[in-house]
């Protein structure tokens, strides 16, 4: 009797099942204690990839709750997908669904953030639009202009100091978070993605402009919630990450 895919998955990733019974090796010896080895495998491979795609969730948690947590994780989510930069999409909800965690509201929303810069660095390549191509625009053109963007181009929006929890555990003498809420902009310009405190209205703004908005309707509705905005800074930050690929003049059909 063969043994099946799913009584397969669900003794490789629960340490405490027995090795399928009619599961044996090349020779047709019962592979017991050789499963055991390729489960336990299996499993450090796991909470390492987990270990290297949430760095700053590792370091809030330590390692032994990583550990366990990884276990839980492996268990609930096992991996869809063979390539490993995948796996671990589901985590920032896991996370914020576990109530012992409650107390941390910060994590999910960290993770989430970890999660976005690495699938900006898996992004696929993209030509940006010369930074000079602005400067040809009337500014009644510019207004009126929608945007395409890389596909390295996260948005990531929080309740939470986001951005300063990642600097703080990620970049020495970053100083300490502040209590607010924060918004951020991953962008890619070169090899690595770089993530951005947005200025308050600039998440707004980019979201809308992701939508398929005009740049000067997004800034009016922006500005009808944000008086004091500035579109220039989220702007300048597009900019310089490379993020806009194209721009538009043309209207879109009403």
């Amino acid at each position: 009797m063969s043994v099946s895919q799913t009584d397969f998955r669900a003794a490789l990733l629960d340490p405490a099942k027995a090795a399928p019974l009619d599961l044996t090796d090349a020779d047709s010896r019962p592979a017991g204690r050789r499963f055991d080895v390729y489960r336990n495998n299996v499993a450090v491979s796991l909470t390492e990839a987990l270990y290297t795609g949430f760095p700053v969730i590792t370091k809030l948690l330590g390692k032994q709750n990583m550990d366990g947590l990884a276990g839980i994780f492996l268990r609930q989510h096992p991996p869809s997908s063979p390539l490993m930069m995948h796996y671990g999409a589901a985590f920032p909800d896991f996370l914020a669904n576990m109530e012992q965690l409650a107390h941390l509201g910060y994590l999910a929303d960290t993770a989430r953030l970890e999660l976005a810069i690495r699938r900006a660095y898996h992004a696929a390549d993209t030509d940006p639009m010369p930074a000079e191509t602005l400067a040809t625009l009337a500014p009644d053109q510019l207004l009126a202009a929608t945007v395409t963007f890389a596909p390295a181009v996260q948005l990531i929006r929080s309740p939470w100091p986001i951005h300063d929890i990642w600097r703080f555990n990620t970049e020495p003498d970053a100083p300490k978070p502040r209590a607010q809420a924060q918004d951020v902009l991953i962008t890619r310009p070169e090899f690595d993605p770089i993530p951005a405190l947005l200025p308050p209205g600039g998440a707004d703004w980019i979201d809308a402009l992701v939508r398929g908005g005009r740049i000067g309707d997004a800034h009016d509705a922006v500005l009808a919630n944000v008086p004091d905005f500035n579109l220039a800074d989220p702007l300048a930050l597009l900019l310089q990450g490379n993020a806009i690929t194209s721009l538009s003049t043309e209207r879109p059909p009403q």
